[in-house]
């Protein structure tokens, strides 16, 4: 039994300091403590201890008790803990709260500077991140062991003092509640295992959502939830948990790209590298003069008007006229974006591929212009209509269509029934 409380039956029940009336709970700050233990020996027995005070550490709620399973880790014992301490100030009708921790990388997941690499530490955290939702405000704070408030010993003591913990049998489990995903439609899924979409609350399972994350980078569309016609957008911090590393780097390269101008974007021309910088920003942090720059990653020279490794002791000018061919990448490009129909946009020069709607297009950097021909928009007699069909590079021709003959025999008894029945319907 853990120690620390005086009769076993008070705990998980509030004290009778506890302030009543409809304002004496939720306007003020209050101050939540709680631990989550795991047993060294071969039980691997767990519990937790939750305390909540008031604004002069006095004790408002206390409550411990054992966390059933036998592979349940240390970080998750002390998630347990913080969720289940949550739960009981929402109850309490308190909306201000600081959360105590004396572990720091369980601080370091709390204030979403680093994420849980189990899938199963991870489902926790994302109930306690909807829990935190709740309230107004919820500030976590990191304590040393050796510098803690009495409230907090209390809290401490309540665990700490006895390591073995005596867990209860275990009651029986209630059957978790199932539900479909709409999008493979399987529906023997756990509700506490779906991904919940933060604005519109919209379940999927976690593994269509990571299908429609990794499609939707590819596309370079917008990260909208999968639900039909949902306009509610996914953030990188709760998605990135159960994510490839891979994906989550291209979703982060992303957040950088979308953060700056299309205009503004500059390459690095180091195939080794193809960092991603600012034209602004650049401009601004070198102390070169002209338009010689250094990548801020490989640190290698360039220039910024001819997007090519620096060009020493040539002009720009004399560059382009000793190099009038283009690479052998860049042939590659054309020839592709000749062969599939491409068209580049005058100002920001980057590729643009339309497979409907009509030829006057408007590109991501606002320039406007006619899809069949380059030109500016109003700047040809193309107006509007459909984009062009790329031409036939593979594959066997269409079948011909069928002679007349066959037609025929097909359609003649069809008429044959028609004209039958019409004249049987005159003679009546």
């Amino acid at each position: 039994m853990l120690k620390g409380f005086d009769d076993p039956k008070l705990a998980g029940k509030p004290s009778p300091e506890k302030p009543s009336g409809d304002g004496g709970v939720s306007s003020h700050l209050y101050s939540l403590y709680f631990k989550g233990l795991v047993s060294e020996d071969s039980t691997k027995l767990s519990g937790f201890g939750v305390a909540i005070c008031g604004q002069k550490d006095d004790l408002l709620f206390q409550m411990k008790g054992p966390i059933h399973g036998s592979d349940i880790t240390v970080l998750e014992a002390e998630l347990i803990a913080l969720k289940r301490g949550l739960t009981e100030a929402m109850g309490l009708g308190i909306t201000h709260i600081s959360i105590y921790c004396d572990s720091y990388p369980l601080y370091e997941i709390v204030m979403g500077r680093s994420m849980p690499e189990e899938n199963k530490t991870a489902l926790i955290m994302n109930d306690v991140q909807r829990i935190r939702e709740r309230f107004a405000s919820s500030f976590p704070i990191f304590v040393a062991e050796n510098s803690i408030k009495y409230a907090y010993k209390l809290a401490r003591e309540t665990i700490v003092s006895e390591i073995s913990i005596q867990v209860d049998p275990p009651r029986q489990a209630k059957p978790a509640k199932k539900t479909t995903c709409t999008i493979c439609l399987d529906d023997d899924i756990n509700v506490d295992q779906m991904f919940c979409v933060d604005k519109c609350r919209h379940r999927f399972c976690y593994e269509c959502m990571k299908r429609h994350i990794e499609v939707r980078l590819l596309e370079g569309s917008v990260m909208r939830c999968p639900h039909y016609r949902c306009k509610s957008k996914l953030t990188f911090v709760r998605c990135a948990n159960f994510l490839a590393p891979k994906v989550r780097a291209m979703w982060e390269q992303r957040i950088k790209e979308d953060s700056i101008p299309v205009t503004a974007r500059i390459y690095c021309p180091n195939p080794r590298c193809s960092a991603l910088m600012s034209q602004t920003q650049l401009s601004r942090s070198t102390k070169e003069a002209g338009v010689r720059r250094s990548c801020f990653k490989c640190s290698k020279p360039f220039c910024i008007h001819c997007k090519v490794p620096w060009h020493s002791k040539l002009s720009c000018d004399d560059y382009k006229r000793l190099h009038p061919n283009p690479t052998t990448s860049d042939g590659m490009l054309k020839a592709l974006a000749n062969q599939k129909l491409w068209r580049q946009c005058g100002k920001c020069q980057h590729m643009i591929e339309l497979s409907k709607g009509c030829v006057r297009v408007s590109c991501r950097c606002g320039h406007k212009f006619c899809y069949r021909c380059g030109a500016a928009a109003g700047g040809c007699n193309h107006g509007h209509g459909p984009p062009p069909i790329p031409p036939r590079t593979s594959g066997p021709p269409p079948p011909p269509p069928p002679p007349c003959v066959l037609i025929c025999l097909v359609c003649s008894p069809v008429i044959l029934i028609l004209l039958v029945l019409s004249l049987y319907l005159l003679t009546k």
